[in-house]
């Protein structure tokens, strides 16, 4: 058995690092695939440059037991499995980019609660955080969809927990590693049916992007715990991530509309009250709270994100009921950079719409 296996706090930096640099070797094929739930081409940008924001978060925090500098994020315990994690996914929220960046920072906020004041990961504490993170992950969607990165997050959660329930609750290292090879064996399986869950992957003969994204960030998760390399056999045969197959989304028809993304403050009714009017005037609709401490007003900070014909009537219901943050929009029908070292924005400037370009650590260029 694998003799390396750490699982404290900077394994879960070593994760996210890893993660981040497999995301950037792997963005390109992940955009050639990305036809659901557009075929705009993004995936792996958005993926790449939510990790990126997670991962240099978290060097953060294990580096020098502070938080990133933003004044509303209070300082993390360097030790603190969870709150290493916490901080990560709080800042990969605030900067998430995409449906697959958004509902990754979901996943990563959402496992690091059953963490929480633990130094170290075991098998118990592994499926717990997996199976918070896919509920929640499948919950901030309003109309979530099997064949998709959830389908991934789930097969991997159940895997985990079917270990350690096998092994009644054992916190070893052994058992620990057992169950990240399950979870990674399931996440494998999970993407292979992708192609038969979706019309349009079924069409295209292609497998589910963010799901080779996920996929890649549990194996990445697996080997930086268990200190093994990275399994280079474990994307091969997946159909269309051949390095030989052609960008698939290029011929797709072009989506119209835009997308919608921001941060905002709402009381509970007035989430609840943006969801229903966004899932009217659009889909890919998801709504997630950024921490879990509402403010002195009895307000919760949310990330939103929402694909609309027209982003006027989308950013007006959003600055209705509140002052939004960090508030961009970007053409669905315009094929992104598939260098996940640049990405394009339209950012909202009140009143009016200014156009700007932004580094992927989000300064202007």
């Amino acid at each position: 058995m694998q003799t390396k296996i750490a699982a404290n706090a900077q394994a879960m930096k070593r994760w996210l690092g890893k993660a981040e640099t497999t995301l950037g070797n792997h963005s390109d094929r992940l955009n050639a695939i990305n036809i659901f739930p557009v075929a705009d081409g993004d995936t792996g940008t958005n993926l790449y440059l939510t990790v990126r924001a997670a991962a240099h978060a978290a060097d953060a925090v294990v580096d020098s037991g502070t938080a990133t500098g933003q004044s509303t994020h209070a300082a993390a315990n360097p030790h603190d499995v969870g709150a290493v994690l916490a901080q990560a996914g709080q800042v990969a929220m605030e900067q998430a980019r995409g449906n697959s960046g958004t509902l990754f920072a979901v996943f990563l906020a959402a496992a690091a609660e059953p963490l929480a004041g633990h130094t170290r990961i075991s098998s118990p504490l592994l499926a717990a955080a997996l199976n918070r993170a896919q509920i929640r992950a499948w919950s901030a969607l309003s109309d979530p969809v099997p064949g998709t990165m959830l389908s991934v997050m789930e097969a991997a959660a159940r895997a985990a927990a079917a270990v350690d329930s096998a092994h009644d609750g054992d916190d070893s290292n052994q058992t620990l590693g057992l169950a990240l090879d399950a979870a990674v064996e399931a996440a494998l399986a999970a993407v292979v049916r992708t192609e038969d869950q979706l019309d349009a992957l079924h069409a295209a003969h292609v497998v589910d992007a963010g799901g080779v994204g996920m996929l890649l960030i549990l194996d990445c998760l697996r080997s930086a715990v268990l200190g093994e390399e990275l399994q280079s056999e474990l994307l091969d045969g997946l159909h269309g991530y051949d390095v030989q197959d052609p960008h698939i989304h290029v011929g797709m028809p072009r989506d119209e509309g835009v997308e919608v993304m921001c941060t905002i403050s709402l009381s509970p009714l007035d989430a609840a009250m943006m969801r229903q009017r966004l899932d009217e005037m659009g889909d890919s609709v998801i709504m997630s709270q950024v921490g879990g401490a509402a403010d002195a007003a009895g307000h919760y900070r949310w990330r939103v994100h929402v694909h609309v014909l027209d982003a006027e009537p989308a950013v007006a219901l959003i600055r209705s009921l509140g002052e939004p943050t960090e508030i961009s929009v970007s053409e669905l029908a315009v094929p992104r950079d598939p260098d996940p070292r640049a990405a394009t924005v339209a950012a909202f400037d009140a009143p009016a719409i200014a156009a700007e370009t932004r580094n992927p650590d989000g300064h202007a260029r």
